[in-house]
């Protein structure tokens, strides 16, 4: 039996006032209150967003506390099936689906589909989730009592993504959710809520049950209605470290489960034995892809004894010949930051390394890019002779912003980043192996990278994160079946 295909709208202009979904139908909110969605590199308005009232809010939570009954009861192979159904969808609109990505965050093409594959990848893994959930049997505990431990859902859990992948954040943690029989409300980010309406245009022709999943638009207050209330059962994030110890604070306060992502300051270690070119090419990639707005990005080069003035140099050549531009435009190698009020964030930090005494090697402010005058751009940024205590290497900058600090060994170098108050990531380029051990077993970061330069797993492994990086006690993808479940254990005796 052939499947009927399912074609998204292309756009290339502006994508109206969104909707939210709630209870299988598209609603326009009654707020009067709008965000405008602006497209980084141009500067166009190409959508409004609303900021959903508290009712909508209500109600939404109402309608998947409705539906949760009925969907745990559900059989998880039939649950999975609709996420099959569901990767089916976003392959066969792979191209329109990343071509939003680009229009709304300002990131490159080729790293929109790249986070589209990322993306596939978690609905795919989620449709494992009737194994992922088996629980387990103890048998003869005692003289004839067996004990047996069962992973059950809980009810109604929601989402607050960062902007900076739309399409993938919500997708690394809804699906297990729902594979896993519970009901799901996502809150997209109000800077890029495009690409999660567009997904949803898909999960609509899914035949999900109504209720099950839902998207509501909205900022601060929704998020806040969703926590208070009393059939929300826990809360995913992924943004900033101020504002997800702020919610897990408030979510532990209301008896909520929360796991929230923050922010990262990742070192590169670069050993003296190290291959520079491939170290080079690596931190490229890991410094000013997707323009920094990452939390696998790298922030801080830390050049060990001799390496440090070859590695300087050839770092520098290089990232002065990254061609910036609109992402759709082929060529573009980094595109635009996600709004001018980022651009303004990132180019003070700029301006806060010059005051504070670091050396300026390549300067990223007041760039040109042809046909796009009103684009948030800040190119390759690098900085030399900067000291552990300077503001941009302590602060988060997320823009295209690297700071070389020189170490005279590897002591130095580890202590560098033990010093830093975030625990994503931390990466070293060498050619031993002792380096290498020493190295993930010494380095408190949850995400090691050894001769590679973004230290990224895949769907069916997770993300860690150590120190003010993360807020809770599950991290996400596979492992959010723990998060999304409860094990009820059950002793019994027969006679």
């Amino acid at each position: 039996m052939e499947r009927s295909k399912v074609k998204l709208e292309e756009h290339n202009g502006h994508y109206g006032r969104l909707r939210n979904y709630i209870n299988g139908k598209w609603e326009d909110s009654e707020s009067s209150q709008i965000r405008e969605v602006i497209n980084p590199a141009t500067g166009e308005v190409i959508a409004e967003a609303p900021l959903s009232t508290p009712e909508e809010v209500k109600k939404t939570v109402e309608v998947a506390q409705a539906a949760f009954r009925e969907w745990r009861e559900t059989p998880p192979t039939r649950r999975a099936r609709y996420f099959f159904e569901l990767q089916r969808l976003m392959e066969e609109n792979f191209e329109e689906l990343s071509k939003t990505v680009v229009r709304e965050v300002g990131k490159t093409l080729d790293e929109a589909r790249g986070e589209l594959r990322r993306s596939i990848e978690e609905v795919e893994c989620a449709c494992g989730i009737p194994s992922l959930m088996f629980g387990y049997l103890a048998e003869d505990i005692a003289p004839t009592i067996d004990l047996q431990a069962i992973n059950e859902p809980l009810g109604v859990f929601c989402m607050v993504p960062a902007f900076n992948f739309p399409a993938l954040v919500p997708l690394e943690y809804m699906p297990y959710a729902v594979a896993c029989g519970n009901t799901y409300i996502v809150k997209p980010s109000t800077e890029v809520p495009i690409t999660q309406v567009k997904i949803f245009e898909l999960i609509d022709k899914i035949g999900l049950p109504p209720g099950v999943v839902n998207l509501v638009h909205g900022s601060r207050n929704v998020v806040n209605n969703l926590l208070e209330n009393p059939d929300m059962k826990g809360l995913s994030f992924v943004g900033s470290s101020p504002v997800g110890k702020l919610l897990y604070e408030k979510a532990a306060k209301y008896g909520k489960r929360a796991q929230c992502a923050g922010g990262a300051k990742n070192h590169f270690v670069i050993m003296p034995d190290a291959d520079l070119d491939m170290a080079v090419n690596a931190m490229l990639s890991s410094f000013f892809g997707c323009s920094g707005q990452r939390c696998l990005a790298g922030a801080v080069a830390v050049p060990v004894g001799d390496v440090y003035e070859p590695l300087k140099e050839k770092f520098v050549e290089a990232a002065s010949k990254i061609k910036l531009g609109y992402g759709l435009d082929e060529g573009t190698q980094m595109g635009a930051l996600v709004s001018k009020e980022h651009m303004q964030s990132v180019l003070g930090f700029i301006e806060k390394g010059i005051e504070e005494g670091a050396k300026l090697l390549l300067d990223g402010r007041n760039v040109h890019v042809d046909g796009y005058p009103h684009g948030a751009f800040v190119g390759p940024t690098i900085f030399d002779e900067v000291k552990p205590d300077m503001t941009i290497a302590q602060e988060e900058i997320f823009g295209p912003v690297a700071s070389i600090i020189k170490a005279d060994d590897f002591e130095e170098a580890l202590e560098l980043i033990e010093g830093s108050r975030f625990g994503h990531s931390a990466l070293i380029f060498t050619s031993s192996g002792y380096w290498a051990r020493e190295f993930r077993y010494r380095v408190p970061c949850g995400n090691i990278g050894i001769n590679i330069g973004v230290a990224a797993t895949q769907a069916f492994s997770t993300l860690g994160s150590y120190k003010e990086s993360f807020y809770g006690d599950l991290h996400g993808r596979a492992e959010s079946v723990k998060f999304f479940t409860d094990r009820k254990i059950v002793i019994t005796r027969w006679f």
